[in-house]
């Protein structure tokens, strides 16, 4: 394998975080407070001292933008775009691009999982397109047509479109996306953000061989979950 340009977009925290880790720090702050002074009981106070810090992690868990390196071959390769489980592996019709039947992967993302997205293919982004829609929950089968969605189309160096789409969930009010079109991407940078629960779905060509299966975990920028055929 040639070494690779890899554009890295260095993020740890995303900033859509920073008001409710800042504000979200001050609350349980006040409230430990007031359970330290209005209880006699210390048990109290230490309850909710250990529910604050729980809390706490999990929004700080869950604003995360870990920086991975994939680190095997990359080509014909396709790694997952999120932590989380597989919900759908089928053969369906994409109606609003492609407009016939691709192979659809989608992972799930649970407020505990990290909301970063990766880019899943090396390539160039030809098509960046935001459209705003419903809330339904995310693992339902409407949400890829009807919720708040961003798509992002990429072509593989081999001339294969790829599609990703990060799809709003029943909480989701946020759907972040850094490709730009017309610029390179690589697998290792991410893709963008999604606030609270959502998913994300990938559109492959039919024949692609699909590594993944139904309720599988992944491991965003790390999971295989499909190898493209060769041309």
């Amino acid at each position: 394998m040639g070494k690779r340009l890899k554009k890295l977009k260095k993020i740890r925290l995303h900033h859509e975080g920073t008001h409710t880790l800042v504000w979200g720090a001050l609350g349980l702050t006040a409230l430990n407070l007031a359970a330290l002074m209005l209880f006699e009981c210390k048990t109290v106070f230490q309850v909710c001292l250990l529910v604050s810090i729980v809390l706490y992690l999990v929004l700080v868990n869950f604003f995360q933008c870990p920086i991975r390196i994939f680190s095997g071959d990359t080509e014909r390769v396709v790694v997952a775009p999120a932590d989380g489980h597989v919900v759908v592996v089928e053969e369906v019709e994409e109606r609003e691009y492609f407009r016939d039947k691709r192979i659809m992967v989608s992972i799930f993302m649970s407020l505990f999982n990290v909301h970063a997205n990766w880019v899943p293919v090396d390539g160039k982004v030809k098509l960046v397109r935001h459209q705003d829609g419903n809330f339904h929950k995310a693992w339902l089968p409407k949400a890829s047509e009807e919720n708040e969605r961003s798509t992002v189309v990429i072509t593989t160096p081999d001339g294969r479109d790829i599609l990703v789409r990060q799809i709003a969930g029943a909480m989701a009010r946020r759907i972040v996306t850094y490709t730009k079109e017309g610029e390179e991407c690589f697998i290792d940078e991410h893709l963008g953000f999604i606030k609270f629960g959502s998913r994300v779905d990938v559109y492959l060509p039919l024949g692609t061989d699909v590594k993944v299966s139904l309720n599988q975990k992944t491991v965003g920028n790390e999971t295989i979950i499909a190898k493209l055929s060769k041309i």
